[in-house]
């Protein structure tokens, strides 16, 4: 049986002017939106926080992923969830206590996922893999968007993907960085079920168009797996 998978724009490639616009535009056409929270210390970057969020929430009923690349990010948990947030997502190295962590954010009414940077091995979600939502495979560094994608992340999607099958998890499996009509699929096939997209999406004349080619470029790989 083919995977459900799941399309996510990432909102940082989208114009910040006309932000709930845009993601009006395409919010019918997708599954979630991935919102990059950068506070310019755990990363050199300085996107946007709760009050965006709260901004674009009321005109879009779509899912908010928020991918917390912050110093301190349980501090922003409440902001998120009062926000509109639905999921979380924190890196490892700023999560010293996964378990306190996911309670924090189950208290709020928050689904909850662990990111592993480039350099971060796949065991460093192994031992709560079964208490997460999502765990987010980062497939370029953390930071900046439009970079290109690292193919040799796929191992540890694949590795991953093992893990949640043997076990018969519903753990959700992103893929972000460098998605495309190109690269999707590889990591499709290594296990990928969400994809993050910025400027494949939004960087386009047509985002809705885009996201259906998008979307045939995963399901063709599926499907190809299947019959290959």
């Amino acid at each position: 049986m083919i995977r459900k998978t799941r399309v996510a724009p990432s909102v940082l490639a989208a114009d910040l002017g006309g932000l709930r616009s845009a993601m009006q535009e395409v919010a019918s056409h997708v599954d979630m939106f991935h919102l990059d929270v950068m506070d310019g210390i755990y990363v050199p970057n300085l996107t946007f926080g709760p009050p965006v969020i709260e901004w674009v929430r009321p005109g879009v009923d779509t899912f908010f992923d928020c991918h917390l690349m912050v110093a301190r990010p349980l501090d922003l948990l409440e902001p998120l969830a009062r926000a509109g947030a639905d999921h979380v997502t924190l890196h490892t190295d700023a999560c010293p206590d996964p378990p306190a962590a996911i309670g924090m954010a189950r208290q709020l009414g928050l689904q909850f996922g662990l990111a592993l940077s480039p350099a971060v091995p796949a065991s460093a979600v192994r031992a709560y893999l079964a208490d997460l939502d999502m765990v987010v495979v980062m497939s370029v560094e953390p930071g900046f968007g439009g970079q290109r994608f690292m193919p040799e992340t796929l191992s540890k999607v694949e590795t991953i993907r093992g893990w949640i099958d043997r076990e018969g998890l519903s753990t959700a499996l992103q893929i972000d960085g460098g998605i495309a009509t190109e690269t999707a699929p590889l990591a499709a096939l290594a296990g990928a079920d969400v994809f993050v997209a910025g400027t494949a999406i939004f960087g386009q004349a047509d985002p809705v168009t885009a996201v259906g080619l998008l979307r045939k470029a995963i399901s063709g790989a599926l499907l190809s797996g299947e019959t290959g």
